[in-house]
């Protein structure tokens, strides 16, 4: 799923692209990806484009009259620019074209479970439901963020990754953060002590700032092409039994539902490998509690 930096760029692409020009159409293709009935599209067509902002993961478009078209690419949507007005959406991945004057905005998801959204919101009274709440993590003070991470209790990567406490981070930078920060992502954000919270705060910073300026570096003039959540830069996200960049040992990882964490045992959880629960469950007393267990 495309997270904070990856969405930023989007936006700065689309304010470069689209502001100041008007939505001249909007076709679509998947008859389930528009979640909304009021306003109508009829009655955003032809509006212009003031400005882009991000709710959480959510891309936003503003336009005149109040009017909002809210964009949630979910995991697998991501956005392509052809110069050419109305271009072909492409059959099997595509789910709408915004045409403009000038170009065409392509919604695709290479997904066969659909999940990408599209709202048409009136007022910012209407755009406030789709914010889940959580903090800005790049605008706010240590304390702030403190407060967010800590306010209910639960697993630093949960914390992390829950919208309604920080905004915009999600499984892959969640990763980068934890190990940045030398902090287990089965930690219990309420078993801080003030230098681990610093610790954690910094290298959130740290990691999304970088990013963004990697990615914007990456992206150039052109458009985001590569948007994904599996980068060959990335320390320890998706290079499960790569080696650490830190330390050299291999990087491990825990599965729970859909999602999976990745972490490193010497950098992060003092050498003890975390319980993978069908694995663990499988093996019983058999599972190694430490990379060294587990090497032998």
């Amino acid at each position: 799923m495309p997270e904070l930096p990856d969405v930023e760029l989007y936006i700065e692409a689309l304010r470069q692209r689209t502001v100041g020009h008007r939505l001249e159409g909007i076709r679509l293709a998947s008859p389930f990806l528009l979640r909304s009935v009021d306003p109508p599209v009829d009655e955003v067509i032809g509006r212009e484009v003031q400005g882009l902002r991000r709710i959480g993961k959510r891309i936003v478009f503003e336009l005149t009259d109040d009017l909002f078209v809210v964009i949630h690419l979910m995991v697998a949507g991501r956005f392509k620019w052809e110069d050419a007005p109305e271009a072909k959406i492409p059959g099997r991945v595509g789910l709408a074209g915004f045409d403009f004057d000038h170009g065409t905005l392509l919604l695709r998801e290479a997904s066969k479970k659909k999940r990408a959204s599209l709202h048409l919101v009136r007022g910012e009274a209407g755009l406030e439901a789709h914010d889940r709440g959580g903090v800005e993590p790049l605008e706010v003070s240590f304390e702030e963020f403190t407060e967010a991470l800590t306010r209910e209790r639960h697993t630093l990567k949960r914390a992390l990754t829950d919208q309604r406490l920080l905004s915009g981070i999600g499984n892959a930078y969640s990763d980068e953060i934890l190990h940045r920060a030398k902090l287990s992502p089965m930690r219990r954000n309420d078993q801080l002590s003030d230098e681990q919270l610093r610790a954690i705060y910094q290298a959130t910073r740290e990691v999304l700032t970088e990013w963004i300026e990697r990615l914007r570096e990456e992206m150039g003039d052109g458009f985001p092409e590569k948007v994904t959540a599996f980068r060959e830069e990335f320390a320890v996200h998706g290079k499960y039994k790569s080696p650490c960049p830190v330390c050299g040992k291999k990087v491990m990882r825990i599965r729970y539902a859909s999602n999976e964490a990745n972490y490193c045992p010497t950098c992060q959880t003092e050498g003890r490998l975390l319980a993978d629960r069908s694995l663990s469950r499988l093996l019983k007393k058999s599972w190694p509690k430490t990379l060294e267990e587990l090497e032998g």
